[in-house]
């Protein structure tokens, strides 16, 4: 009794399952039955596929969302929105991939009957379709687009009157998560704009402190003018000067300090002319040559007055935030002590005239301006015993903001107009005052033709970053160098301890003489150039000690043709037919050791980029 009643307990939920499967059968086969490929009740986006064929469904997801599916995107990025073509993000609705989706949703057996008895909806997410290069390649232009860097809070000072800039912060769009982002909002039935993540760099000066430097400095200072006393001299500075000169900038605690350009305003010329009315540059001591040869101190110098750019910053800034007559102060000046005082002078132990050599000229304007801005460099010169001196350190570029003016010079072995043009007058005449004193050369070049105002193979010329002229002190005394010019010559004389009794200069025949050529010009650059034949030529140096030759040295130069050069009316600059053929010319330079001659060709070598920049 006990088994079978067991067994008749197991066998009573078999025949029930049984029944219950084939109940289930029945009703699935009744639910197909009555369906289509799609279960009833299925929606894509609130399109209702229910019922449908495969292909009924693509055509009514086609009709019905593709206007949806092409729509501009509206995108936020930062502060910024911008619209986006679907397509042109790589964005599409898979049409067959989402009828499948519906299909295989409906194909399960309980959710096929259940369609049966069920009277709600059944919601399918659309397939959403996206090509990852394309994608990839509109985010980085809608990057690109968008960015805004970031921007500090700035004040600046225009016309006297303090304007701030306000601060923004730097948003760009992170493109890793922006691509997920995209996709996972396309066709969202949330009408908003879609936000895309963004990184933000916040200013380091930010509206808070710009306000605050606005209210504590800025409109202070530029409030009303300050008025300086200088030597008993008052002046006023008004807040359009001042602001010139003012800024204000980030002190790298996110602080706006400000910062006054105290050169700047020494030398506006609302400042400058009172400065200069009551200050004075020292004067360095000059030797010079009494009526009987000796050398005495001819100008003891003096000391100078000035204000310095640090002095008038410490009067300035404390007066800015300040009202009324409080916005007044005194300026101090400083004492400044010559280079050279008397006494620094007399120390040098400057005996003598060592040397000394003329050169005479044709008078232009320009020689005049070049050629004594030259000279006032030069003069006044101190070369100690072992030190080099160099032209260009001296006297610097040749430019207008040094003192000088287009001039005539070589270029390519024509003569054109060029910026310092005749200071290789002055070139030639301190080769010659260092050649006279026995001094050693250290770097040498000649003119690239023959000018015949000069002594053949013993003159030089000069080009900035090409061609110096230096000499070395080995005299073993002090040289003092002095320097004058005149509208049409100038002269240079050495004053020291001679080394030697006398500097003997011998020249040699001209040899492989080389006849000029002929050329047109044309253009506001040309210069009528007259023909001379190119030569070589040795100069010697012969220093002589107790009546008797101690020691001897040869220089050799090169010197190419000048070729005859005629300009054509339209292209000939006015008063060409009067230009000197021994304007400055251009340069060729030379071995610096006197007793090595270079080759040919490397001489030419060097000759064509010293030609291209001698003055």
């Amino acid at each position: 009794m006990r088994s079978w009643t067991v067994n008749r307990r197991i066998a009573l939920p078999v025949t029930v399952a049984g029944a219950v499967v084939l109940g289930l059968g029945g009703l699935y086969g009744t639910a197909l039955a009555v369906g289509g490929d799609i279960d009833q009740g299925t929606r894509v986006l609130g399109v209702d596929l229910g019922g449908m064929s495969r292909a009924e469904a693509r055509r009514t997801l086609t009709r019905e969302l593709g206007p949806a599916a092409a729509a501009p995107i509206t995108v936020k990025i930062g502060d910024r929105v911008e619209k986006a073509d679907p397509a042109a993000l790589g964005l599409s609705l898979d049409t067959e991939a989402t009828v499948d989706r519906a299909v295989r949703a409906g194909s399960n057996p309980v959710a096929v009957v259940g369609s049966l008895f069920a009277s709600g909806n059944h919601e399918v997410a659309p397939v959403i379709a996206m090509n990852e290069q394309t994608a990839r390649a509109a985010v980085d232009r809608l990057g690109r687009t968008t960015e805004q860097r970031v921007r500090d809070g700035v004040i600046a000072f225009e016309h006297g009157t303090a304007k701030s800039v306000a601060p923004l912060p730097g948003v760009s769009l992170v493109e890793d998560q922006a691509i997920g982002t995209l996709r996972d909002a396309y066709l969202s039935p949330d009408k908003g704009p879609v936000v895309l993540p963004v990184a933000r760099t916040e200013p380091r000066v930010g509206a808070e402190e710009t306000g605050r430097a606005m209210r504590q400095f800025a409109e202070p200072a530029m409030s009303a003018p300050v008025t300086l006393t200088v030597a008993g001299e008052r002046m006023s500075i008004t807040p359009a000067v001042l602001g010139e000169h003012l800024k204000m900038r980030a002190d790298g605690q996110g602080r706006l300090v400000p910062d006054l350009d105290s050169k700047g305003l020494l030398a506006d010329p609302a400042v400058e002319p009172t400065i200069d009315a009551v200050t004075h540059p020292p004067r360095n001591a000059a030797p010079g040559l009494a009526a009987d040869g000796r050398v005495v101190i001819a100008d003891q110098g003096r000391a100078g007055r000035q204000v310095t750019q640090e002095a008038l910053g410490r009067a300035v800034l404390p007066l800015l935030t300040r009202s009324g007559a409080a916005r007044s102060g005194e300026v101090a000046t400083v004492a400044v002590q010559p280079d050279l005082t008397a006494d620094e002078a007399r120390r040098l132990g400057i005996k003598e005239k060592v040397s000394s050599f003329t050169v005479e000229f044709p008078a232009a304007p320009y020689r005049t301006t070049n050629i004594g801005r030259a000279v006032q460099l030069i003069n006044g010169s101190v070369v100690m015993p072992g030190q080099e001196w160099s032209f260009n350190r001296t006297v610097g570029e040749r430019t207008p903001e040094n003192g000088f003016v287009d001039g005539i010079m070589i270029n390519d072995g024509q003569y054109v107009k060029s910026p310092g043009g005749g200071v290789s007058a002055v070139a030639t005449t301190m080769y010659n005052a260092a050649f006279f004193a026995g001094v050693k050369p250290v770097e040498h070049g000649a003119h690239s033709f023959y000018i015949e105002r000069y002594p053949e193979g013993r003159e030089a010329t000069v080009a900035w970053g090409t061609l110096d002229l230096r000499w070395l002190n080995d005299s073993g005394h002090p040289l003092y160098i002095q320097a004058t010019s005149t509208d049409t010559s100038l002269t240079i004389s050495f004053l020291g301890t001679k080394k030697y009794d006398e500097i003997r200069a011998t020249k040699g025949p001209r040899t492989d003489i080389t006849p000029p050529g002929k050329r047109t010009g044309s253009g506001e650059t040309c210069e009528v150039q007259t023909p001379l034949e190119g030569f070589d030529v040795t100069v010697g140096r012969t220093f002589v000690q107790g009546g008797k030759e101690v020691e001897h040295e040869d220089f050799k130069t090169h010197y190419t043709p000048r070729d005859e050069v005629t300009c054509t009316p339209e292209g000939a600059p006015e008063g060409a037919q009067e230009a000197s053929p021994g304007a400055t010319p251009g340069a060729t330079p030379q071995a610096p050791q006197p007793s090595q001659t270079p080759s040919t060709a490397a001489a030419d070598g060097v000759r064509t980029a010293a030609q291209r920049h001698a003055d």
